[in-house]
């Protein structure tokens, strides 16, 4: 599972230095494609067959999961970290996602977010109100 948030930057090859936390389980392989808000979901090559398992069931008749299904696919990248924990991070997901050199890793749960630091940290701020005020009736799926 992943927690926390963290801190790295990007380097000039456009690679980012994996959280240590994060590193065991993304070690085998990993996924990163265009995640909502503008960040890039990163999943362990295990878990992201899991989630692709549940695109295949959605009907292809139904235009909103084809279109999702074309933009979340279309963007993905596998890869694997080398030695240091490094993994590059395609030039098309970093100018998606609006990547400087400071950056944002957060766990969160099944997958781990990259965000430009700045974009974080106005997401944080818009949201945090919100999240205080969330009561039990406010969060689809739990219960």
């Amino acid at each position: 599972m992943f927690l926390g948030t963290h801190s790295p930057r990007l380097d000039e090859k456009g690679r980012i230095i994996l959280p240590a936390k994060f590193r065991e389980e993304l070690a085998s392989g990993l996924v990163l494609t265009k995640g909502q808000e503008n960040c890039i979901y990163v999943f362990s090559a295990r878990e992201f067959e899991k989630v692709h398992a549940q695109m295949e069931g959605a009907p292809i008749s139904n235009r909103q999961a084809r279109d999702y299904i074309r933009i979340f696919l279309s963007g993905a990248s596998d890869e694997v970290p080398d030695k240091q924990g490094r993994v590059t991070i395609p030039a098309t997901l970093r100018a998606y996602a609006g990547l400087e050199r400071e950056l944002v890793v957060i766990g969160a749960g099944s997958r781990a977010e990259i965000w430009d630091a700045t974009a974080w940290h106005d997401y944080l701020a818009a949201r945090e109100q919100a999240f205080s005020e969330t009561d039990e009736d406010g969060i689809p799926g739990i219960t």
